[in-house]
Formats: structure tokens, C-alpha cells, sequence
């Protein structure tokens, strides 16, 4: 595993609209594989969103959580409830749903980000705003702070919600189980069979940058942290480091009675981050 960031996203190997250039602005929906810079194959999804704006506007990418995939029900509401604020992307991480390759629960995962967000700018979106959840949490904050610069895998804005503060953690019941899954061949069987998750066997080498030295990097770009004071997997001190890691540029909202990721996100919060994504990407 490695946290080299992508150099450049392929063409998909799919296009419904072939004869389309790739920077004209397009307001149809789209499904297609990407490649990600590793050669891995990504499943990903387009929606132009029911606001009316033109496509130079808003598109958010979403990052799911892990064991998710961009066909989930919980990952579909999510993309719904953006919609009304611009258009959105979804893919499935490696190893998930029709996604080539197997996870590596959150290190190169960010290269299948960054071909997602790069796709998004396709369209004709001047504005992108990242929004992960859990382990994709993780994933939007490495992003942003590997490709800060002007290329077309930058972000404008993000969302991380749910997210762990640091690697390794073993401090709740479910991140046991969720090691114990990672770790040892009888639990990625579970994973493949139980979960239609396919987790890679090796060790991280290097270890990726942790999430709370990425949110330091992040600035200016505006970062939201958005986690449940009843989060099972993760306790508040997570959400808190991230915030102080990100200073002046991050935002912290702790909300009372949420649980963990997107089945705890409801319309209210999912309403809320959307008006901040519009205020805050630029």
C-alpha cells in the first residue's frame, strides 16, 4: 500500500455519450468506469441534480463508508438528498460493489477519489466539494491534502463526517470487530462473503498520513466536521482533534444524538451540510 497521490485519471472504459467532448458541460445522467492512477477500475455515477443551475455549479462527490458501494440505500439517499443543492457523484471504493481491485480501508483509496473528483470537473463543474463518511471521512481529508494545488483533482470544500482522528484505534467494540475483520483471513472471508467487501491481505507499508496530520494541511480549502456525540466506533475526542488540527479553517459541529456515518446522517443534517457546501465551496 502506498499514499502516493494520483497522477492522472484514464479515460472510462464506458461512455454512453461518446461523442461528447470531455469538457463540454453535460446535464444527463452517466455511469461509467474510471481508472484510477494505479490502473485499479472504479465504478462511479453521475446525477446533473434538480437545482436548475447551470454546470459550471455545484457537484458533490461522495465518499462512502466502508462495506458501502454507490448502489447502497443508504449511500442512494445520501446522493437524493444532495441533489437538491447541485449534482453529484458516487462510486464504489476498490473492493466494493463493481469496483475492481480489493480495499485497503483507507489508504489508496484516495487515488479512487481523486478519479471521481477529476471526472466531476469533466462535466463542467467549477466547484467541487468532497462529503466522506467513516472510513471515506478519512479518505476526503487525505485527498484535500495531498492535491492542494491547482490540479483537477483539487476539492473546493469538504465534508468529513464520521471520521476516525487517528489510525489503529481499538478503543470501541465495533473497531475490534472491524480489525479482527481487516486482520485475519477468516474475517476478510466474512468481509467477501458476508459483506461483498474484498479486503486486501497486506499491511499499509508506508503507513498513510493520519487523518488529523491531513486536516492540519488542508487550508485554506474549507473543512467541516460534522460526528455523532453517540458515535459507537469512534468517541468525540476524534472529531475534536480534527478540528483543532484544522484552526481557523476548520468547522466542528458535534450533534447531539447522532450515531456513526450515513445511516445516522438525517434529513436535517444532510439539509444543513448541504447549505453549508454552498456557502463555503467558492
Amino acid at each position: 500500500m502506498s499514499n502516493r497521490p494520483a497522477g492522472h485519471v484514464a479515460r472510462s472504459t464506458i461512455r454512453p455519450h461518446s461523442e461528447t467532448p470531455r469538457r463540454t458541460p453535460r446535464r444527463t445522467p452517466a455511469r461509467t468506469f474510471l481508472h484510477a492512477s494505479d490502473g485499479t477500475r472504479i465504478d462511479a455515477a453521475y446525477e446533473p441534480g434538480a437545482t436548475g443551475r447551470d454546470a459550471a455549479d455545484l457537484v458533490f462527490v461522495v465518499a462512502h463508508g466502508f462495506t458501502g458501494d454507490a448502489d447502497r440505500p443508504h449511500v442512494r439517499r445520501i446522493a437524493a438528498a444532495f441533489a437538491r443543492y447541485g449534482a453529484v457523484v458516487t462510486f464504489s471504493f476498490r473492493g466494493h460493489g463493481a469496483s475492481g481491485g480489493r480495499s485497503t480501508v483507507g489508504d489508496r483509496e484516495v487515488l479512487d477519489l481523486a478519479a471521481a473528483v477529476t471526472w466531476a470537473r469533466g462535466f463542467g463543474h467549477a466547484r467541487v466539494v468532497t462529503v466522506g463518511f467513516s472510513m471515506g471521512g478519512s479518505v476526503v481529508l487525505r485527498h484535500a491534502a495531498l492535491y492542494g494545488d491547482d490540479s483537477e483533482a483539487r476539492t473546493d470544500a469538504v465534508v468529513s463526517v464520521s471520521s476516525p482522528a487517528r489510525w489503529y484505534y481499538r478503543g470501541t467494540a465495533p473497531m475490534r470487530r472491524l480489525h479482527w475483520l481487516v486482520m485475519r483471513p477468516a474475517g476478510r472471508l466474512v468481509g467477501r462473503y458476508g459483506m461483498r467487501t474484498r479486503i486486501h491481505h497486506r499491511d499499509w507499508d508506508p503507513v498513510p498520513l493520519s487523518p488529523v496530520e491531513a486536516a492540519a494541511r488542508i487550508a485554506p480549502t474549507p473543512l467541516l466536521v460534522v460526528h455523532g456525540d453517540r458515535d459507537g466506533y469512534f468517541p468525540v475526542d476524534h472529531p475534536r482533534m480534527l478540528a483543532e488540527a484544522a484552526g481557523d479553517h476548520g468547522e466542528l459541529w458535534l450533534e447531539p444524538g447522532m450515531g456513526h456515518a450515513e445511516h445516522a446522517s438525517g434529513e436535517d443534517l444532510l439539509r444543513r451540510i448541504g447549505d453549508w457546501a454552498v456557502s463555503r465551496a467558492g
